[in-house]
């Protein structure tokens, strides 16, 4: 199972339909739907939270909840 944290640094995914009901209220409403792309900018120090890029948007985004929100990974990674 692949999830948001389990991309790399420039790696992009797309949220799956089977994370609906695991995505909080506030992600949705930024756009955290299914089948947005998701790219993970940067992941802090101490690997919480996690920098992502979703639709244009970059939101910091907590390890616990990235590892409920699953993807579909994509092969074309950006540097």
């Amino acid at each position: 199972m692949n999830t948001i944290a389990s991309l790399h640094k420039g790696e992009i995914g797309y949220i799956s339909e089977e994370s609906l009901g695991f995505i909080p209220l506030k992600l949705l409403e930024m756009g955290c739907l299914p089948g947005a792309e998701v790219e993970l900018v940067q992941i802090a120090p101490l690997k919480d939270p996690l920098y992502i890029c979703v639709n244009g948007s970059h939101l910091a985004i907590r390890k616990e909840t990235a590892l409920q929100i699953q993807i579909l990974k994509s092969e074309i990674v950006h540097v």
